[in-house]
């Protein structure tokens, strides 16, 4: 075994992969960009090497810079953990070269698998079912889309060397396949480096589910069972659980063996994943295999009870498989959510900003347990445009899927975060869904229950409004009601001479203001939130950070409420077993010289990103819906359409122009 490993990337992996390699008494190397130099990941490695600048490209995508570091600091191998380098094979094939041991396939199973289209013929050769498409080189638009035309709509366009759902588009009709193929061509070149594409059917009601296989290099190869990966939004995966729901055993052999056949048929060495796309009757396509460890790897080892990122480090220091196809067994169910920054009323639109403030339930990290974290950021670190924005990994294992689903919803019920958007509630909401709770899975689930998912924003009540009231009466010095003092003029309770107190406080609730009276008299506290007054009575427990997180209990008109508030920036943010609400301190003074500041017609960005497309200029007419002009931000693009019929006044940027959230982009007139 090697004793020392540099860790090609950033983030949760990052931090995952040390975990293994400090318990396995192996000496780790970080590696840096100018925005990382105080990231967690830095933190977790034994040393650190700064290699470029902030975007991946200057930094994390510098294979020479990595292979510098590796040298430099001596280390024997390098884990280039998911995205970035890892699946790249002139990186892996130059780590060889140097005598540097690449934690990964060959590079000579990169190339075979890295390019979907001849990944798919040398699976119809092997006698794997493919999915109807066109996977040739011909990448002519007009040749594309005659293609696409026979094979029948919808179809699915995806980028070649493609992943994480980056690079992809589903194709409802002729008419707007071109326009379709020209955005996902340049998604797929800023992405990979590569806009080469391929054409399916796009299936309906399609599943999908990926088997993890592992190789060595004596020639032994197994699966580690299957992952159900169907709950997706733009290609991309949600939720991850092991196993499958429905699963039969006959079923899980014949994915099984085709996926170790797959993998023997390019000579695979490692962790690796072979996606199929299931339909409901059961007949399953090969779609991809990644030649790397997967995002959703940790519900694998849930169920397993083995280190993948350990089998990983043994494999590619020679040794053997730690176990036999037939010493594997399924222990329970697994599910995995991701954490992301982001918002879900706004199309999941990356959040950028601080972490002001983060919660979690009681957990193991990165190592099996009822609850286990992966995480790669902390309080206080900036998510950035830079980088994917997932906070962390929330996994769970229960006895059953049903144990596992109610266990989820705990833990989310205790994942907080205030300075950024999350997804959080709405992971809530899909753990509740009636179709995923009855496992009917596709990946259109989300789409299709989008009503349920993404509900209108419902006004706070009353409890909310009161445990926000109680928090910021806390902060401010004035204790339980419950408390005493020997003097009265050392009473922290609201008292006041003559035993009259009131106070009104002022919410702003999805902007509308709502009134919070509280009253004391003699030893009776009320408040009144719209309802009439009602006997009102709190108290706060401990919290790991007073003066930013207040947990309370609290009793209103007889019911007794608990939750968690966070007093940030004028905004009080209410975390309880039911969700979470943000309410924002109205402060009169402060608000008497608003104004209509924003152009009436005025679109702005509704996030940090590079302009990379404009199909206006002044003086266009523009009907409602219609695409003005196309933004870059993490490597995904976001059309800004016309709100309504008008013509253009004035487009404020050109293509290539960075612009910071909020900035104005049309002026659109009627």
């Amino acid at each position: 075994m090697f004793d020392t490993l540099l860790i090609a990337n950033r983030g949760e992996i990052a931090c995952r992969v040390a975990a293994t390699a400090r318990r396995m008494g192996i000496r780790t190397v970080a590696v840096y960009s100018d925005a990382d130099a105080n990231a967690r990941h830095v933190a977790a490695c034994d040393r650190a090497v700064h290699i470029g600048g902030a975007e991946p490209r200057a930094s994390y995508l510098r294979a020479d810079a990595i292979l510098q570091a590796a040298r430099d600091t001596g280390a024997q191998a390098i884990h280039p953990g998911y995205g970035f380098l890892s699946e790249n094979e002139d990186f892996a094939q130059a780590a060889a070269a140097a005598g540097i041991a690449f934690v990964g396939p060959p590079a000579s199973a990169i190339a075979a698998m890295g390019s979907k289209s001849a990944a798919k013929a040398l699976m119809e050769k092997a006698g794997v079912p493919l999915v109807p498409g066109y996977h040739g080189e011909n990448q002519d638009p007009q040749f594309l889309k005659t293609q696409a035309d026979a094979i029948g709509y919808p179809v699915l366009i995806k980028a070649s060397a493609g992943g994480g759902g980056k690079g992809m588009r589903v194709v409802e009709s002729s008419g707007a396949f071109l326009d379709a193929l020209a955005s996902c061509q340049r998604e797929a070149a800023s992405s990979f480096g590569d806009d080469r594409v391929l054409i399916e059917r796009y299936l309906q009601k399609p599943r999908h589910i990926e088997i993890q296989v592992f190789a060595d290099t004596h020639g032994n190869c197994v699966y580690l069972f299957e992952r159900d990966c169907s709950v997706q939004r733009r290609h991309q995966k949600v939720i991850e659980e092991a196993p499958a729901p429905g699963m039969t055993e006959e079923r899980r052999r014949a994915m099984g063996d085709a996926a170790v056949a797959a993998a023997r048929a390019v000579g695979y060495v490692g962790a690796g994943t072979v996606e199929f796309i299931a339909e409901p009757d059961g007949r399953f396509y090969f779609m991809e295999m990644n030649t790397r460890l997967q995002v959703e790897h940790p519900v694998t080892e849930m169920i397993t009870g083995h280190d993948l990122v350990e089998w990983q480090l043994r494999v590619a220091a020679g040794q053997p498989l730690p176990a036999r196809q037939e010493d594997l067994r399924i222990d329970g169910h697994a599910i995995e959510a991701r954490i992301y920054a982001e918002n879900p009323e706004k199309g999941f639109l990356p959040s950028i900003g601080t972490l002001a403030y983060l919660g979690l339930p009681a957990h193991t990290a990165f190592a099996n347990g009822d609850i286990r974290v992966d995480g790669g950021v902390r309080m206080g670190d900036t998510i950035t445009p830079y980088y994917d924005p997932m906070i962390a990994k929330l996994i769970v294992h229960g006895a059953d899927r049903d144990q596992a689903r109610a266990r989820m919803l705990q833990a989310l019920a205790q994942t907080q975060a205030v300075g950024v958007q999350t997804n959080v509630a709405f992971l809530s909401r899909l753990m509740q869904d009636s179709a995923f709770a009855a496992a009917d899975l596709d990946t259109g689930l989300i789409e299709r229950q989008r009503a349920t998912l993404l509900p209108e924003p419902q006004p706070a009540g009353p409890a909310v409004l009161a445990l926000a009231s109680a928090a910021l009466l806390v902060r401010q010095g004035l204790g339980a009601p419950a408390r005493t003092a020997t003097d009265p003029w050392d009473a922290r309770d609201g008292w006041r001479l003559g035993g009259r107190y009131h106070r009104e406080l002022q919410w702003v609730d999805n902007g509308e203001t709502r009134k919070a009276l509280i009253a004391r008299d003699g030893a009776a506290w009320t408040l009144d939130c719209g309802d009439g007054p009602q006997a009102f009575q709190w108290r706060a427990h401990a919290s790991a950070n007073p003066n930013l997180a207040y947990g309370l209990r609290i009793t209103l008109g007889g019911h007794e409420s608990a939750g968690t508030v966070v007093l940030h920036a004028d905004r009080a943010h209410v975390f309880t077993d039911a969700g979470s609400h943000a309410l924002e301190r109205y402060d009169p003074l402060a608000h008497s010289q608003d104004t209509q500041g924003e152009h009436g017609g005025g679109l702005t960005a509704p996030m940090p990103g590079k302009i990379i497309s404009i199909s206006v200029q002044a003086g266009d007419t523009v009907e409602k819906g219609q695409p003005l002009l196309v933004m870059e931000a993490m490597k995904m693009e976001h059309t800004i359409s016309a709100p309504a019929n008008g013509k253009v006044a004035e487009v404020f940027y050109a293509v290539g122009d960075q612009v910071a959230e909020g900035a104005e982009l049309v002026a659109i007139g009627e």
